[in-house]
């Protein structure tokens, strides 16, 4: 990129943290909007509950994938390029998703809507680690998980909102008008935020062996496969809730869309409290509390499949589980990026596959009895959080505390 002037070079290293912020609405935004619409995509292309929900599976293992290229990718050819690509991906195959004629193709759409999405995700976490470090990176972290929070209110709410004037192919156009955006916005503020000096080098073999160093790290693992199984619970939530709320409880989309509000809110609003508890506080203790109140909405989820529950009742479980996600995940993505500096695309692109990998398997899980029961919902969270606790007691949680919130932003972006 060639040199700015002053005034521009202001302009953009001021706005660039907004950006990178506004990058992590991919996931959220492609996941949520259409979720108010699924029932009736469901009866229109004439496919069964459980294979519409695959349209839900498709995107989050294409946003896995989608990481798992872009983050190494970026460490190698620079954050920039990478991302225009991943945009200009977007808008075509959001595009392609309002044409679908079959729910087959709709599913395929959706896993190339979900690979380039994904771009977005690693490129925002990779950029903000490459810019800042100590508690500034924490602080960063936790308003990346209030962002995808933001995103995850204003995509039901739109998509409810919209719904009501248009079908669910109207929401991928609308889909497709937020990439061309972001795409405008990316080509006039993004500079390159990773000097070729500190690119990697040395091809596959040389990715090959920073994810050998990666997973050989126990506090880096244990923080990953406890962020894979966490959103396991949260994805399984996104599939099975709207069928749970529409369905066995008679909400409208609108209605729904508004339950899915409040719970996003709390994804929000504790998903900021979790940066501050983890930069003031402790780091591990944060991602202990998280696992902890995620247990607690999942176990109301399992009561409420078990026996008869009043509406609230369902809806405080889906708050508390959405919110004990949110605390988790600014402290966990510290874990597993702070001491990776000079590979911080690969680092997040781990990341970033296990979480949405981990969630594109539990899905479809909850499901397999049809759209009447919550049962499957309660086992598979129940399940979800137990594990991730699990994974955090016996690989992370001894040596979680050495990594201390330390310093302010390193130096402004570069730009090039």
């Amino acid at each position: 990129m060639p040199n700015t002037s002053a005034p521009r070079r202001a302009i953009v290293q001021r706005s660039l943290p907004t950006l990178l912020l506004l990058l992590t609405v991919f996931g959220p935004i492609s996941m949520d909007l259409y979720l108010p619409a699924l029932p009736a995509l469901t009866i229109e292309l004439g496919a069964a509950a459980s294979v519409a929900q695959l349209t839900v599976t498709a995107c989050l293992i294409g946003l896995a994938a989608g990481q798992l290229i872009a983050g190494p990718l970026s460490d190698r050819f620079g954050r920039r390029g990478i991302l225009l690509v991943g945009i200009i991906a977007y808008i075509v195959i959001s595009a392609l998703c309002a044409l679908s004629p079959t729910v087959e193709v709709l599913i395929f759409a959706r896993l190339v809507q979900g690979l380039a999405g994904g771009v977005g995700i690693v490129i925002a976490q990779a950029a903000g680690r490459d810019i800042y470090s100590g508690g500034a990176l924490i602080r960063f972290y936790g308003r990346l998980t209030v962002v995808g929070g933001f995103a995850a209110i204003v995509g039901p709410l739109l998509g409810g909102l919209l719904n009501t004037f248009t079908d669910w192919r109207g929401l991928f156009v609308f889909l497709a008008v937020i990439g061309a955006a972001i795409l405008l916005t990316a080509l006039l503020i993004f500079p390159e935020t990773l000097p070729v000096e500190h690119r990697s080098r040395g091809g596959f073999a040389q990715t090959l062996s920073d994810f050998r160093t990666l997973l050989a790290d126990r506090v880096l693992l244990g923080a990953v496969l406890n962020q894979g199984f966490l959103y396991a619970a949260l994805f399984a939530y996104l599939a099975g809730a709207t069928y749970v709320l529409q369905d066995i409880y008679g909400l409208t989309p609108l209605a729904y869309a508004a339950a899915f509000g409040l719970n996003s809110a709390g994804f929000m609003v504790f998903g900021y409290l979790a940066g501050r508890s983890s930069e003031r506080w402790s780091i591990s203790g944060t991602l202990t509390v998280g696992v902890l109140v995620t247990g607690l909405g999942a176990a109301g989820l399992l009561l409420a499949g078990i026996a008869p529950m009043p509406l609230p009742v369902v809806i405080v479980s889906l708050f508390t589980l959405a919110s004990g996600v949110a605390i988790s995940s600014p402290p966990a993505t510290t874990l597993a990026l702070a001491e990776y500096p000079q590979m911080a695309g690969t680092a997040s692109s781990l990341l970033g596959m296990v979480r949405f990998g981990f969630g594109g398997f539990a899905a479809p899980l909850v499901g397999v009895a049809g759209t009447t029961s919550i049962l499957p919902l309660g086992l598979v969270t129940v399940t979800s959080v137990t594990l991730a606790g699990a994974a955090f007691l016996v690989l992370g949680r001894r040596r979680a505390t050495t990594i201390e919130p330390v310093g302010e932003p390193a130096t402004e972006p570069a730009l090039r």
